[in-house]
């Protein structure tokens, strides 16, 4: 397995040193995870994402969405066997239990989930906080902090 050197990322950034174990869990979590359930991810607009993931067969009572941690976890556990008694000759459309993980970054919620015609939809959105939007620092002069430092010396 290859590592990677993020040593000139950390001369010009502040606060990214979990960058290097989200890159090393995702690298994990792709190698041990099945391509079972496709899905896809799409940008609905700026900061709305999609997950669609195809879960024919599976009712919405037998589906599980939780976060934790910055961490989207999806889960299918079928109620029953319904295969027992069928005696299939070809058996291509998978109703198996899943999991699937998706890491999902600060700020991002999952706001609505829905199922229709075999598709689970989850939307998600990044909704940065008023203290971490940017804003304008006003430069004060020299001399007026000069004045400052001297009315409280003179006090």
């Amino acid at each position: 397995m290859r590592t990677l050197d993020f040593s000139p990322l950390y001369r010009s950034t502040v606060g990214f040193d979990h960058l290097s174990s989200l890159l090393d869990s995702v690298n994990r979590g792709e190698a041990s995870q099945t391509s079972y359930p496709p899905y896809n991810i799409e940008l609905i607009e700026t900061d709305k994402y999609q997950i669609t993931m195809a879960v024919a067969g599976f009712e919405e009572a037998e589906l599980d969405i939780q976060t934790e941690k910055g961490t989207l976890t999806v889960a299918g556990q079928k109620a029953g066997d319904e295969a027992a008694g069928r005696n299939y000759l070809h058996q291509g459309i998978a109703a198996r239990n899943f999991e699937r993980r998706f890491q999902i970054a600060d700020h991002v919620e999952v706001t609505a989930a829905r199922i229709a015609h075999g598709l689970l939809y989850i939307d998600l959105v990044r909704e940065i906080p008023e203290a971490m939007k940017p804003k304008k620092i006003t430069i004060g002069s020299e001399q007026a902090a000069f004045i400052d430092v001297n009315k409280q010396n003179a006090a």
